[in-house]
């Protein structure tokens, strides 16, 4: 439950690292809103799913989570570049987050 716990996290990770792209973002209500019920319920969650599993590992698993999923988000939402070194070492990320939940 921990780990589902986590991977949830991290998607909140995803949505309020892609919400501080919307303008208004600080200067709004709603975007602001958003912006801080996604990152608190994202702290809550990392927060309960480092009570079983071990803190740098939630930690690391948390932001790669949000890392690839922003860079993800990126590419598809934004068109920002997805060139064959950044693919890689995007891939090399997931795989890292994989190889974490594998030792853990």
């Amino acid at each position: 439950m921990a780990w589902f716990i986590l991977l949830l996290a991290g998607l909140l990770e995803i949505g309020f690292t892609t919400a501080m792209r919307y303008p208004g973002v600080f200067t709004q209500v709603v975007p602001t809103a958003i912006f801080l019920a996604f990152s608190l319920l994202s702290f809550v969650m990392l927060a309960v799913a480092s009570e079983t599993i071990p803190l740098g590992t939630s930690y690391a698993v948390w932001t790669g989570i949000g890392a690839a999923g922003t860079v993800i988000v990126g590419i598809f939402w934004y068109g920002e570049p997805a060139t064959a070194v950044r693919l890689l070492f995007l891939t090399s990320l997931i795989g890292s987050i994989i190889g974490l939940k594998l030792v853990s």
